[in-house]
């Protein structure tokens, strides 16, 4: 007679045993650290290294800048699900720079941004989509001067880690053209150029716990 296979016993549900308890819990941490590496991390903006730089055209002769400073906001980034991401930030108008005293006052008088009585402009995004390795397109809406209209930044993203501080940190470069007739500051166009370019890098750290 031909030879009979022997039963092939399994081991019974050891679960409970050491082994098995530790083999599960580690699986647990692993599956929790992964949500928690996925989930969305919110950053403040880091004001002494954010610069908003604007550049336009002097009638052919020379393209002079401003720099916006004391930039305010907060950005909220999803690795795993960019559409998830925003961003919102204020400028007050105070840090205008343009490295002329005299034209400072002239820029942030009446003939442009009034900033007495508009003191801050502000941007908040509406859309965030993925646009390439690394590359983000942002859409928000810029209000200056209670004038509110879409703008879309094309983003770079620089690095994501950890600051000398040890706070984790994020940091962006972004570009994009407006029309500055669209925001009630368009006087002297198109003689000084109507669109500007706006370019701007940022650092956003997440606040440290109290």
């Amino acid at each position: 007679m031909p030879a009979t296979a022997e039963p092939c016993h399994l081991p019974p549900d050891n679960r409970s045993s050491p082994m098995i308890k530790r083999l599960l819990l580690a699986a647990a941490l692993a599956t929790t650290a992964t949500f928690a590496i996925a989930a969305p991390v919110t950053y403040k903006l880091d004001p002494s290294h954010t610069n908003v730089i604007a550049q336009w055209n002097h009638f052919g002769f020379s393209n002079p800048v401003a720099h916006f400073g004391q930039a305010e906001g907060v950005l909220v980034y999803d690795a795993e699900n960019v559409a998830a991401s925003s961003v919102k930030v204020t400028l007050p108008l105070s840090g205008l720079n343009t490295f002329t005293a005299k034209f400072d006052e002239h820029v942030l008088g009446s003939d442009f941004f009034d900033a007495a009585k508009f003191p801050v402009a502000t941007f908040h995004s509406t859309a965030v989509e993925s646009a390439g390795e690394g590359k983000l397109k942002v859409t928000g809406e810029l209000t200056i001067k209670d004038n509110t209209h879409p703008v879309v930044l094309d983003v770079t993203l620089n690095k994501v880690g950890e600051n000398m501080g040890k706070q984790p940190t994020i940091g962006f470069d972004a570009h994009t053209t407006i029309k500055r007739s669209d925001f009630g500051v368009g006087m002297y166009a198109p003689g000084v150029s109507d669109e500007v370019d706006i370019r701007i890098t940022t650092e956003a750290s997440v606040a440290k716990a109290k």
